[in-house]
């Protein structure tokens, strides 16, 4: 038997919800969290319209900071809004504070296919954009250092037709020397290898450098078709959870070790009730704090941002445990 998760879930979760944004706001999730200059800052994805009708008009991104981790002020307006003629909206960002910037990965819905992206700020306030994928990827997420002279990213490319039209999805891992120009890409992690995980896979927190290797996250869905009604859509029949590895320092093509069991699971009341889309978990953002404690950001039912916490030693000996 898996022993049970070190997490524990945030006394104050959710940590934040649309009636914290002073803007309109309607499912707050998703969010990247970094630590930039001694606070903590999040990029949280804002799917606006009315919970009332359940109709949703649009996406943005919002921008909140934090003294301790917890509470949260926001910033009066979005940002990094980008809609054209192509473009459709951007979401779900991921941070990663690197050689003292803030490199920000998103997902972007455009007219001709869904692309992932990584743009770069020191001010939150102009973002430039160094790289996106051709269609169809996502789910990006940035290492905090490099690694042999490289940057190394993680992805979730999802070919439709090469997976004969089933939705069946792993993560890859991809390097640069510049962050604009992306190759030596490798399949990383297959879904089939994920014993809580009959669907798809993908990368969800960027990892963390530990002493046995680079705490990692990602997200797991598995699918049941006597699965109902869970949320505002009339079906709804994936459940998403977490899992985590632990790649080895100096080549994280290797995995040192994968734990069988999920790390978190939709069991809290905000997880599996009076969501868009209910028992979903989805990290975004993990920080290792001096003390030795772990704080891991996640999206709750696709409808506002969580807090979950345990200490990195006790982690990595449950990666190790449960491999």
């Amino acid at each position: 038997m898996p022993s049970p998760s070190p997490l524990l879930r945030s006394p104050a979760n959710p940590i934040l919800t649309a009636k914290d944004v002073p803007f309109p706001a309607t499912l707050v999730f998703n969010a990247g969290v970094c630590k930039f200059h001694g606070e903590y800052v999040m990029l949280f994805r804002n799917d606006y319209g009315s919970a009332e009708t359940q109709t949703l008009h649009g996406t943005n991104l919002g921008l909140a900071y934090s003294k301790d981790g917890i509470h949260w002020r926001v910033h009066p307006r979005p940002i990094f809004d980008w809609h054209d003629d192509e473009v459709i909206r951007i979401y779900d960002p991921r941070l990663t504070a690197l050689e003292d910037r803030v490199y920000v990965c998103f997902a972007m819905d455009t007219r001709h296919g869904i692309r992932g992206g990584i743009a770069v700020t020191t001010d939150f306030e102009r973002f430039e954009v160094l790289s996106l994928t051709v269609p169809d990827n996502r789910n990006l997420v940035l290492f905090p250092e490099r690694i042999g002279g490289k940057f190394i990213r993680l992805e979730r490319p999802f070919p439709v037709y090469g997976r004969l039209g089933q939705e069946r999805f792993d993560i890859w891992l991809s390097a640069s020397y510049d962050l604009r120009y992306w190759g030596d890409s490798e399949l990383l992690l297959r879904v089939e290898d994920v014993p809580f995980a009959n669907l798809k896979i993908g990368p969800a927190a960027p990892p963390i450098k530990t002493r046995a290797g680079w705490l990692t996250t990602f997200h797991a869905v598995d699918f049941d078709a006597t699965r109902g009604k869970n949320g505002w859509e009339e079906r709804w029949q994936k459940r998403y959870t977490a899992g985590l590895m632990i790649l080895d320092l100096d080549d994280p093509r290797r995995i040192v070790a994968m734990s069988r069991a999920p790390l978190l699971v939709p069991e809290a009341s905000y997880e599996v009730a009076g969501g868009f889309r209910n028992h979903v978990v989805f990290p975004g953002g993990m920080i290792l704090e001096d003390t030795g404690e772990v704080k891991i950001y996640y999206g709750a039912a696709d409808t506002v941002e969580c807090l979950a916490t345990a200490d990195v030693d006790n982690l990595i000996e449950w990666c190790l445990t449960n491999t």
